[in-house]
């Protein structure tokens, strides 16, 4: 690929990955609310959301949907972009943490789908998976900035 600048690749890399981190934090704030609906006597009230928890787990999906084809979009930018610009995927530790993010974020989406009464630890699992990622996209951010350096004029 002989592409006369990847510029346009990296600035949707740098929304997707920004729009992957909201997609986190809003994950974490929805998890935590139903947490707190399935644990307290007196459940939070969702003003946005006319159906309750119910309402809540459909948005929480919907935004994990979402966070997945981010992550999915980010490795296909990463792999494009890097094989055009440098002719070889190389070895790096932003490709090292990139990988580890991209498993991560689909274990966790495996993982909620059978989240269920008769196999509550896959809850545990979860959960245990979104914080080691609060880890994995640290450490891709990180290396990630000096990904981008390279590539700017």
């Amino acid at each position: 690929m002989n592409l006369p600048s990847f510029l346009w690749l990296w600035k949707i890399a740098a929304w997707s990955m920004g729009l992957s981190l909201l997609a986190y934090l809003m994950l974490a704030t929805t998890g935590f609310w139903m947490f707190q609906a399935r644990t307290s006597q007196h459940p939070p009230s969702f003003p946005l959301l006319n159906r309750g928890l119910g309402g809540m787990r459909s948005l929480h999906y919907t935004i994990g949907i979402s966070m997945v084809s981010l992550v999915l979009l980010l490795l296909a930018i990463g792999i494009i972009g890097t094989l055009g610009h440098f002719g070889s995927l190389g070895q790096s530790s932003h490709l090292i943490a990139g990988i580890l993010v991209v498993v991560l974020v689909l274990l966790s989406a495996v993982s909620a789908t059978q989240i269920s009464t008769e196999k509550p630890w896959f809850r545990t699992l979860h959960v245990g998976i979104n914080i080691i990622l609060f880890i994995g996209f640290a450490w891709v951010s990180l290396t990630g900035w000096s990904v981008v350096q390279k590539y700017l004029p």
